[in-house]
């Protein structure tokens, strides 16, 4: 079908791409040497699940799940009707660019189909061509809804966005013939676990205050409980001898007395790695900050410093 690598088809607010060297440091030391298998329970955008496919030819199979339903159909409609997916995409595409200086009407449009998708009638390609549609015209890519499960977030301010990119879907479906796609509770995802597994969490990410919460991402909220009811969840994967990294944000370089993910994971190994905020209505408030990369096991880069 295709030789391009395949990338996330999505933007996507704490998408990883940034953060992929220093995952990659935090993998166990012998990853590239045995088959193993890969879970990413709370998938986003893919960019991680994407990185180590195109990276470990090795990987025996690999499994992806979301609590957000119609972000799994679209993964589903990828893998099994690209085509499909690709000839409605391209329809959208050419119909919003036709409305480039007609800034009423493109509005308009934006907003008829953003009622469309929240209606969720439509058959799963047509589906899933709308939600791809909303990602690369809205405010920033954020994906965001209100406790009814509607999509609520307003159109970006693009000329002509990129709304199919036909190489990247076709690469990205030939990928997911080898992933298991799920939709449920991360905790399922234990049932498809084997000897030699690796778990990547990048759950949403504690607010670094009362006004920057983004995790609005399904309609049940992902609060303090739902970070404790995770850690609970990675201490039962350490016992039963699963490898596993996960991700989130630092609330201590906020407030330096706010220790919640320090005392919640201090039988683990924390790190500190660099990151940056590229999405917040003021600009200000964007730029470098920290992030915690939190494993259970030494790293890659912990064994080059012991030797």
């Amino acid at each position: 079908m295709t030789d391009r690598i395949a990338k996330p088809f999505l933007k996507w607010a704490g998408g990883k791409t940034q953060l992929i060297n220093d995952i990659e440091k935090a993998l166990p030391k012998d990853i590239s040497n045995n088959k193993f298998t890969y879970i990413e329970p709370f998938v986003g955008s893919g960019a991680v699940l994407f990185w180590m496919l195109n990276n470990f030819p090795n990987l025996k199979k690999a499994v992806i799940n979301d609590i957000n339903e119609d972000l799994i159909n679209t993964y589903k409609t990828i893998a099994s009707k690209p085509k499909e997916l690709i000839s409605i995409l391209q329809q959208l595409q050419s119909e919003f660019h036709s409305l480039e200086n007609k800034s009423e009407e493109k509005k308009e449009y934006y907003y008829q189909k953003r009622e469309l998708y929240n209606t969720r009638k439509g058959e799963q390609s047509g589906q899933s061509a709308l939600f791809i549609f909303l990602n690369r015209t809205c405010f920033n890519g954020l994906y965001r809804v209100n406790r009814k499960n509607e999509y609520n977030v307003p159109m970006g301010s693009y000329k002509r966005p990129t709304i199919c990119d036909k190489g990247n879907i076709l690469s990205v479906s030939q990928a997911l013939q080898k992933v298991e796609i799920l939709c449920g509770d991360y905790e399922e995802t234990l049932n498809y676990a084997d000897s030699n597994t690796l778990f990547y969490f990048d759950p949403p990410y504690k607010p670094l205050s009362k006004t920057s919460s983004f995790n609005s991402y399904a309609k049940d909220e992902f609060n303090d409980t739902e970070q404790i009811r995770l850690r609970d969840f990675c201490h039962k994967l350490d016992t039963l001898g699963h490898t596993w990294i996960l991700s989130n944000s630092d609330v201590k370089g906020k407030d330096e007395n706010d220790n919640f993910f320090d005392n919640l994971y201090s039988d683990f190994n924390i790190q500190r790695v660099d990151a940056r905020r590229s999405i917040n209505a003021n600009p200000e408030k964007r730029g470098a900050l920290k992030e915690l990369l939190i494993t259970n096991q030494v790293t890659s880069q912990e064994y080059v410093r012991a030797i």
